[in-house]
């Protein structure tokens, strides 16, 4: 615990290359994936504890176990070691039945993403996934393609696939109906989209990346720049100009440019 102390010292003073300068964030030990969105920041620890940012101190939340948890427009979505999805509802997560996912995300226009342990792609619509109050079954759409992960933003989606290829798609939050797959040159393990189209992954050796020239006209982007970090980086997120990411040893960082 004093080495981790004195990391984190560091830490507070890191500045790294390409306008980014981080410091240590507030910790939760163990923290194993974040995810931020609509001003909320959530996170999931190695004992599949799940806590909600307030000012600078995290606040676990509800009593289900979840090992993925997601925040944006469609609300607080999560997904527990069983795969099971649940929303978190009037102060706890509520069980939604229908479909079980090993990773979900509510970034997107109001309609929430997923993918299973077996890479099947699913979609619920806006007009569900934003009004969703009662535990009850919903009907999924399942969408074309392979993906092991699946991150939507209004401008866009990103992907993953079990070969580590990027892909890129735009998602109609009314039907779930998709503009096609767009293949983008790279290699990662996950991506993730901000709500004003940013994209960071994270590839095989925990580097990070940034997708550049991203604009409503061209949202695939044009190029990937290396965001260099002092230590592997596990998980990452993003939301108002915030960078949040989980390294492989479970330390917290925030940046900003």
């Amino acid at each position: 615990m004093k080495a981790v102390a004195v990391l984190l010292v560091v830490l507070s003073f890191l500045t790294v290359s390409h306008g980014w300068t981080c410091t240590a964030g507030p910790q939760r030990f163990h923290a194993e994936q974040i995810d931020a969105g609509e001003g909320q920041v959530v996170l999931t620890d190695r004992d599949s504890n799940v806590y909600l940012m307030c000012g600078l101190t995290w606040f676990r939340v509800a009593s289900i176990a979840l090992k993925h948890v997601s925040v944006g427009p469609a609300g607080i979505w999560g997904v527990d070691r069983s795969d099971k999805v649940y929303k978190y509802v009037a102060g706890d997560f509520i069980l939604v039945n229908g479909q079980t996912l090993q990773q979900v995300d509510a970034g997107g226009q109001d309609q929430v993403v997923g993918v299973t342990n077996a890479s099947i792609i699913y979609c619920l619509k806006n007009s569900i996934a934003s009004n969703y109050r009662d535990v009850g079954s919903v009907n999924w759409k399942e969408l074309p393609g392979r993906l092991m992960y699946f991150s939507c933003s209004p401008l866009g989606c990103w992907g993953v696939n079990s070969a580590e290829q990027i892909y890129f798609t735009r998602v109609t939050p009314t039907t779930c109906d998709i503009s096609g797959w767009i293949h983008i040159p790279g290699a990662a393990v996950m991506a993730e989209v901000g709500t004003d189209g940013n994209v960071f992954v994270v590839n095989r050796e925990n580097q990070l990346y940034q997708r550049t020239g991203i604009s409503t006209s061209a949202p695939q982007g044009t190029d990937w720049v290396n965001i260099p970090m002092c230590l592997p980086i596990k998980h990452v997120s993003y939301n108002l100009g915030k960078l949040w990411l989980v390294t492989k040893g479970g330390i917290i960082m925030q940046c900003s440019n």
